[in-house]
């Protein structure tokens, strides 16, 4: 059975539809705040790897059920669903850890432009999920909460790695070590998301954006997204060489052409992804 086989057999942890070049991946255990359990991480990997292999996909929109966007790990599914134990004292013990095919690792290697629309509050996990996209927007209701240190954690899902390229070594540290709850409106202050909508807007906006991403050429988003990334871990001389390895191939394209010419005729391009 097919990994997108055995999601439709369990519970729909995880929504997902694609409609005009835009897939929207939905969290779906409102009556839990999306908590992520073991049957929620599988289903989320699986649909973010489907939407990023499907050449109709041109960005993703991941957002949540209900009041929040996700409230962290359901601990108690956790402790079993990742290879965690609980001992009798009461304390944490590793047994078995497959982090490749996890959401965090899986974000990371996306090549499609990703959404994430905070229609509420994101703690732990969810906060660092919800880093792990390319482009925040928040409805006025929604908050951050890093409440790791708090639980006698570490941001355990991308949230060390994300936060210092993001806000600087400082304001890292200061809400790591204090755990802080930031609402919307700090949160676009302190640089992590781009903008602050209302919580009926939401939605509409995020599709917005989408919609003019996915109205420009996919390969050249995703050689860009790709060179973004690759630019956070290499010396700038390394990177301009690898830029224009990207732009050779991007040069002999159909869409290349095709922008071209819409510019020359002063219209629309039709983009096809070739």
């Amino acid at each position: 059975m097919s990994q997108a086989k055995a999601v439709e057999a369990e519970p729909q942890e995880v929504l997902y539809e694609v409609a005009d070049h835009i897939a929207t991946i939905t969290l779906n255990a409102p009556e839990r705040m999306n908590t992520i359990s073991a049957t929620m991480l599988d289903q989320l990997t699986v649909r973010l790897k489907e939407a990023d292999a499907d050449p109709d996909v041109r960005c993703v929109i991941l957002t949540g059920a209900g009041r929040a966007f996700c409230a962290g790990l359901d601990l108690r599914a956790q402790t079993q669903g990742a290879g965690l134990s609980i001992g009798s004292s009461g304390g944490v013990t590793s047994t078995s850890l497959d982090l490749k095919n996890t959401p965090p690792t899986v974000m990371q290697e996306m090549e499609t432009p990703t959404i994430c629309a905070l229609n509420g509050g994101a703690a732990g996990y969810g906060m660092d999920t919800a880093l792990g996209c390319d482009i925040r927007i928040m409805g006025k209701s929604a908050k951050l909460a890093a409440a790791f240190c708090k639980r006698g954690l570490v941001p355990e899902s991308g949230g060390t790695w994300y936060l210092p390229r993001l806000i600087g070594w400082s304001k890292a540290a200061e809400l790591i070590f204090t755990g802080r709850t930031l609402n919307a409106d700090e949160s676009v202050a302190w640089g992590l998301a781009s903008e602050v909508v209302a919580d009926e807007e939401l939605m509409p906006r995020a599709r917005a954006v989408a919609t003019e991403i996915a109205g420009n050429a996919p390969l050249a988003v995703r050689a860009a997204k790709r060179m973004m990334r690759m630019g956070l871990n290499e010396p700038f001389p390394e990177h301009v060489h690898h830029v224009y390895l990207q732009l050779l191939p991007l040069m002999q394209t159909e869409d290349l052409k095709e922008g071209m010419m819409a510019f020359m005729e002063k219209r629309q391009p039709d983009f096809k992804g070739r």
